[in-house]
């Protein structure tokens, strides 16, 4: 059974990690924290963009704020989380004796196991956050066509034959970047930017 996360030291990880935001009283705004904004910036995708699917792949309520959690699985449509790394890889581990890699995701990005295996060598490689986010972006790069918006690539992240299962997942992630740029944003509804 997954750990909860609402140990102490398991919001001291958080917070060491960079899980944690930084709200911008004046415009009511979140920047993404600089573990996100650096693999975004180094995949060219717009460092809000990564910053909400995380939250929509991983997040987690700690202390009443949506945050991503780095140490989350989903194996067949379950999520897990657990309050640390190497909980979390023996958990993988286990979910790997009884349930194919393409049905297990993991780390912040929720990244597949199966069809992105050659992203990785060691399938606990994919719960160290700064290489999750990596990856994260560059999918998210390569799912990305110029001339279109960064909702697209988004739901293309998600599920690239798209159809309904992209567009709830686009609708779910945009929801995350209103509250990241604010209301009233035009950066997604027009052609990408690059942070």
């Amino acid at each position: 059974m997954a750990a909860a996360v609402s140990r102490p030291s398991a919001l001291r990880a958080a917070l060491l990690l960079g899980a944690c935001v930084w709200a911008s009283a004046a415009s009511a705004q979140e920047v993404p924290p600089p573990a996100y904004q650096i693999a975004a910036q180094q995949a060219g995708v717009p460092s809000p963009v990564l910053y909400a699917v995380a939250l929509q792949e991983s997040g987690t309520r700690l202390r009443g704020r949506l945050i991503p959690w780095p140490w989350t699985l989903n194996v067949a449509g379950r999520p897990e989380r657990y309050a640390t790394r190497a909980q979390t890889c023996a958990g993988l581990r286990r979910a790997l004796a009884h349930t194919p890699a393409s049905r297990i995701d993991a780390g912040l990005g929720q990244v597949n196991l199966g069809y992105q295996a050659h992203r990785y060598s060691h399938p606990c490689e994919l719960l160290d956050p700064y290489r999750n986010l990596a990856i994260a972006a560059e999918i998210l790069k390569e799912q990305y066509v110029e001339g279109e918006d960064w909702l697209a690539a988004i739901g293309r992240y998600h599920r690239p034959a798209g159809g309904a299962p992209a567009a709830r997942y686009r609708r779910n992630v945009h929801q995350h970047l209103v509250r990241v740029l604010g209301p009233g944003t035009t950066l997604f509804t027009t052609k990408a930017t690059t942070p």
